[in-house]
Parts: structure tokens; C-alpha cells; sequence
């Protein structure tokens, strides 16, 4: 059985019903991604996201074989897609975060880890625990990664997601920290932004600036390699995973997370 998507709307309940029922869905791949830049439906939206399908949560983390993200424009590859579905069996798949059970443990997860009438922690990096005798940095390398994680020798404070999740990584020029975290399977959590809103984190980077100024800017935090720039977000209401531009490298809070639990991190239950 096949579902097609015609591009919208987006995101929508119908696909995944339609998986849930043993259903291949093809759907459009949108390049360039669709926005609030290219896209009447997103003009005058408050976010700089792009969606690079009609159902990005599909693409990416459901993929094949019951999920065909294509160029509907490229008829080679519309047509390869086709003769790819009429040779494939698939049987109903539904994530596991969309059953009850997985509502339910997510739900647990967010009550369980949460105070939402307590203030929020504040980080001054002042108030840190490190031991006296190896002060060392706050941001170290992980094995086998390009990104950095918390120091254990740091006492992290205490938030969830746990900074255990926290996965430092940098974003290509006009690649936002949706796009850069995903390219190396992870996701971006906004929760941990004010963790990496530092110089220490650009140290742990070693970027190369020449002034570090704090600004309001939705790409921020971020550097330019070109002019040796680095800016600090000074409102923290402006932190965001989708924004970009070509003129800077993001500074990005990526963090791991759950197999078929994307909301949550490994440490998180």
C-alpha cells in the first residue's frame, strides 16, 4: 500500500497513521528547504526554520524502507522511487514515542525531572565546583567525536536534561544547529544553550577571536572565521536551534538521545 504526500500540510497526523497501518509514504523533498524566507505559508512566522519535506520527523527518523523522500521534480528519481515501492513489502511500523506506552514514559520523564515554579538555576561560571588543584577547562573532547562534552572534573549544576546529554558542536557557515546536530545524529536542545553562551566555550573550541562582544541575535552564539568576530547572546528569549547565516559558524548544544525516544536523552529516565 502506498501513501503520497503532495507537500502538505505539513507535518501532519496522516502519514504516520498510514505507516501505523503498513503504508509506504512518499513524500516531497523541498529544496531549498521551505521557510519563512521562500514560503508564503511561513511568511511573517516568528522562526527562521526550515522544513526539508513535508514530514521532517518522518524523514528523519523513520526513513526506509517505509518512508521515500524525493525530488517530485527529478522524474529519474521520482520514477526509481516508484519501481523501489512496488518491489517492497513493509509491515505497520509505529514509533515507539507515539505509542501509549512511550506517551506515558515521556510524560513521567518531563513531571519526574521537572520543577516548573521553581526559578530557573543560574550559571555564573563563578559558581562552579572544580577542584582547586586542576582547575582545567569546562569543555573537553570526546573520544572518537568532533564535539566536546562537560568535564567530569566540573560539578555540573542541577538541570534537565542532565549536562551529560550536552554534545558542543560547530555549525558550518549557513548551517543551523538543527542541521549540524543532525548530521552527526544527535539533536539540538535549546535547554542547553545558556551552558555553551560563554568564552570558555569558545575556548574549548579553540576559535580564534579578536573581540568577543554580546549581542541580540538569533544566530548568536556564534564566530566569523573571516573577520576573527565572536558574539555572546545577551537575550537569552533569542537562543535558537534553527537560526543561520552564511556570514557565521554556530556554536551548537547538541545532546544524545533515546532510540525511538528522540525527546529524550540517554540519562533522562
Amino acid at each position: 500500500m502506498l501513501f503520497i504526500g503532495f507537500g502538505f500540510p505539513y507535518e501532519g497526523p496522516a502519514p504516520l497513521e498510514a505507516i501505523a497501518n503498513g503504508c509506504i509514504f512518499l513524500q516531497p523533498k523541498f529544496q531549498p528547504p521551505h521557510s519563512s524566507l521562500n514560503h508564503e505559508f511561513f511568511r511573517g512566522k516568528p522562526t527562521s526554520r526550515g522544513v526539508s519535506s513535508q514530514h521532517p520527523y518522518a524523514e528523519q527518523y523513520i526513513g526506509r524502507p517505509h518512508v521515500m523522500t524525493v525530488d517530485y521534480n527529478n522524474s529519474l528519481e521520482f520514477d526509481t522511487a516508484i519501481r523501489e515501492i512496488m518491489r517492497t513489502k513493509v509491515e505497520p511500523y509505529l514509533p515507539y514515542e507515539y505509542t501509549c506506552e512511550g506517551m506515558l514514559e515521556r510524560v513521567h520523564a518531563y513531571i519526574q525531572n521537572q520543577d516548573f515554579c521553581a526559578p530557573e538555576t543560574p550559571f555564573p561560571l563563578a559558581n562552579l565546583s572544580k577542584p582547586v588543584a586542576s582547575p582545567g577547562p569546562l569543555f573537553v573532547p570526546l573520544p572518537n567525536s568532533t564535539a566536546l562534552g562537560w568535564a567530569a572534573n566540573v560539578t555540573p549544576p542541577p538541570v534537565w536534561p542532565p549536562l551529560s546529554s550536552l554534545r558542543l558542536l560547530v555549525s558550518q557557515e549557513g548551517q543551523s544547529c538543527i542541521e549540524a546536530c543532525q548530521s552527526v545524529l544527535l539533536v539540538c536542545e535549546p535547554a542547553h544553550f545558556r551552558f555553551i553562551n560563554n568564552k570558555e566555550a569558545l575556548r574549548g573550541l579553540e576559535v580564534q577571536c579578536e573581540a568577543v562582544d554580546s549581542e541580540t541575535n538569533h544566530v548568536l552564539p556564534a564566530f566569523s572565521v573571516a573577520r576573527r568576530e565572536c558574539g555572546l547572546q545577551r537575550d537569552p528569549l533569542l537562543f535558537s536551534c534553527a537560526g543561520h547565516s552564511p556570514k557565521y559558524r554556530r556554536l551548537c548544544p547538541c545532546r544524545d538521545l533515546r532510540r525511538g525516544q528522540v525527546a529524550l536523552c540517554r540519562e533522562c529516565l
